[in-house]
């Protein structure tokens, strides 16, 4: 609900007292809220898609203009095919969830007639700050609703303003006709409060993020509530000597360009030496075939030029030490060979290369070998860590969440 004629400290308030009574609402009245918010989601696809169109119109030509990333302005289109259903199918899917609250965790018996449990309960007033990323605000109604906390959704950019106030509006009037208290999700658009909700920790419980490195790092500089963000996604696909050439072509070009502009799309490509003349030509054909620009190391580069005939100039690059930090949101890999050295394996150097250029968001080993994929995923310290599997995988849809920021509320 849109409550811009309040002030930051009438939102807190208001969504600190819909958190008491929310928590305590039955599983069956908070998936009728969400019920409710899907059938009006659909309902209003036309309108929703008109507004958002709008949004993309303006941002299309500030992208021409260079004054907005071409990154963005994909994340901000809920045309692209399968987006909005994909928007709605997340809702049902949470709605669908086991019940989060009250599950009891631990229980220890401390004496007589003396039980200690853990039980899960909601964390209270999530503030949660987005850039042009429509479908954020109906992932974030869901999975509020659903784990009993309220959430105050504000826009961090001017993006997405048509879409965000369409969206608003529908959420407000689906949750009027439910147990759930309007307040619970409020959506707010006065654009000089952000700094007034920072200061609120009196009744905000939790500060969640979603957008750049700018965004992230502002919220973090700028509040005493704890928040809960990851700036960057920097994810690494490391190609071990053994890797099966057709699994490896299947998972390198799956995870960068099924949706480049992604945070858990892969930005690097670590290479064993060994696979430089077998493995990675292959590779590289396929991951040319899409359009994808490789930026290699001296090595990477060589073997192509030698096991690879005809291979694109334009989207062949010389790589640079910052290449390998760079999120690059778009069809554009850093390449970068691994060699055994007298102190560490290959393997071992891949692992210190992610730990200490990589985001910790997700990270792949391709192999066949079952002891060298345990030592890697026992090595990288990222919160996902995957073997012979795309890094699009780290997603709370695929995970069985329903939809995204499911570590937070479940």
């Amino acid at each position: 609900m849109s409550l811009t004629e309040f002030s930051a400290v009438e939102i807190a308030t208001a969504a600190s007292s819909a958190s008491r009574y929310l928590s305590i609402l039955v599983d069956n009245e908070r998936n009728e809220a969400l019920a409710a918010l899907h059938d009006a989601l659909l309902r209003s696809k036309s309108a929703i898609l008109e507004a958002n169109a709008k949004d993309l119109e303006v941002a299309s030509r500030a992208a021409e203009n260079g004054d907005l990333s071409h990154s963005v302005l994909k994340r901000l289109d809920l045309s692209k095919p399968g987006k909005y259903d994909d928007m709605l199918k997340g809702i049902l899917s949470v709605r669908n969830l086991e019940d989060p609250i009250g599950k009891v965790t631990l229980r220890t018996l401390l004496d007589d007639n003396l039980v200690l449990e853990r039980v899960s309960c909601p964390i209270g007033v999530l503030l949660v700050i987005f850039e042009a990323r429509p479908e954020v605000i109906a992932n974030i109604a869901a999975l509020a609703i659903k784990s009993g906390n309220s959430a105050i959704l504000k826009e961090g950019g001017k993006e997405s303003t048509e879409s965000f106030i369409a969206i608003s509006n529908v959420i407000s009037e689906a949750l009027s006709n439910t147990k759930v208290p309007k307040s619970s999700i409020q959506l707010v658009k006065a654009r000089d409060i952000v700094w007034s909700l920072l200061a609120q920790d009196t009744f905000i419980d939790l500060v969640i993020p979603r957008g750049s490195n700018e965004l992230v790092r502002f919220v973090k500089d700028n509040t005493k509530i704890p928040v809960l963000g990851h700036a960057d996604g920097v994810c690494s696909a490391y190609l071990h000597s053994d890797a099966d050439p057709e699994i490896a072509v299947k998972v390198v070009v799956d995870s960068k360009t099924d949706y480049p502009a992604a945070c858990n799309s892969l930005e690097t490509l670590l290479v064993h030496e060994d696979a430089l003349g077998s493995i990675f030509p292959v590779l590289a054909k396929a991951l040319f075939s899409k359009g994808v620009c490789l930026r290699c190391d001296v090595p990477s580069k060589n073997a192509l030029a030698k096991g690879l005939t005809n291979a694109p100039l334009e989207l062949l690059q010389d790589a640079v030490d910052p290449d390998y930090q760079t999120e690059f949101l778009d069809l554009v890999l850093a390449v970068k060979t691994v060699t055994s050295t007298p102190e560490c394996s290959a393997l071992e150097n891949a692992i210190a290369h992610i730990n200490s250029h990589s985001s910790g968001h997700t990270d792949v080993i391709v192999t066949r070998s079952q002891t060298v994929a345990e030592a890697f995923m026992k090595g990288v310290d990222s919160a996902g860590v995957f073997w012979n599997a795309s890094t699009r995988f780290a997603d709370g849809m695929r995970y069985g969440f329903g939809t995204e920021v499911e570590a937070t509320l479940f």
